[in-house]
């Protein structure tokens, strides 16, 4: 750890230690004694669960906070949660989103990946809901003081809401609607009618497969008739020229 601070600090003059990460995806027992060797570099360090698991949806970063409790007579430290978010520089943002574009995986779909995004965007807007929520209850019942630069930034948020209630914007989201509705309706008539042309194709071709079939029987059969009618004729021609020489 010095080494690699002595490192950093050639690096990244202008920049300073904040704390440390985890792949965790839990916290570790091993984690509070990390934390207190990095109280060398940092008076309050910070410790970031990071879970790598692909199955996660939300943001997959959890920040604690180590502070200080009395267990059995004794004081000792304990993580804490930190309400944390993830940003970027807007320069970090344009290389991301251009590595994002050449990234394609062909065992999925666009349209898959366009419905998960969607889901996962909706998840993590709800979970920022339910916070808000948590918070407006809290502040009624009286179990947390009024912060007044939150509450500044709820009404911001709500002012950038469109107003649903304008006839134009509703008349516009109905021919939005309609017109994607249309575009379904007519692709399930094509659908529909590709499979009985299908069927009727089938058909067709099974039914001259039997016709074809039946055919041969029937020409099999007469052939079948002719040649017992010839052995007929030469077995009877056989017994008229054995009675002539016989008389």
């Amino acid at each position: 750890m010095e080494n690699m601070e002595r490192m950093f600090r050639k690096i990244n003059a202008n920049e300073r230690i904040v704390g440390f990460y985890s792949t965790g995806p839990k916290l570790k027992d091993c984690d509070i004694q990390i934390d207190h060797m990095f109280r060398k570099y940092s008076p309050d360090p910070v410790l970031v669960i990071i879970d790598v698991r692909p199955d996660q949806d939300s943001i997959p970063t959890k920040a604690y906070g180590s502070i200080e409790v009395q267990a059995n007579d004794t004081i000792e430290r304990a993580f804490k949660f930190i309400s944390a978010t993830v940003g970027a520089f807007e320069a970090e943002e344009v290389g991301v989103e251009h590595l994002l574009r050449d990234i394609n995986d062909p065992s999925v779909s666009s349209l898959a990946n366009q419905v998960k995004f969607k889901m996962s965007a909706l998840s993590e807007l709800k979970t920022k809901l339910l916070d808000l929520s948590a918070y407006l209850t809290n502040v009624l019942e009286g179990k947390i003081p009024v912060n007044n630069q939150i509450l500044y930034n709820m009404q911001t948020m709500f002012n950038l809401l469109p107003n649903l209630n304008v006839e134009s914007l509703v008349k516009s989201m109905s021919i939005k609607t309609n017109d994607y509705y249309m575009v379904i309706y007519v692709s399930a008539l094509i659908r529909c009618v590709i499979a009985l042309h299908n069927l009727v194709n089938n058909k067709i071709k099974y039914k001259d497969g039997d016709d074809e079939e039946g055919d041969s029987k029937d020409s099999k059969q007469t052939k079948d008739e002719k040649d017992d009618a010839q052995k007929d004729e030469d077995k009877n021609g056989d017994a008229a020229k054995t009675k002539a020489e016989k008389k």
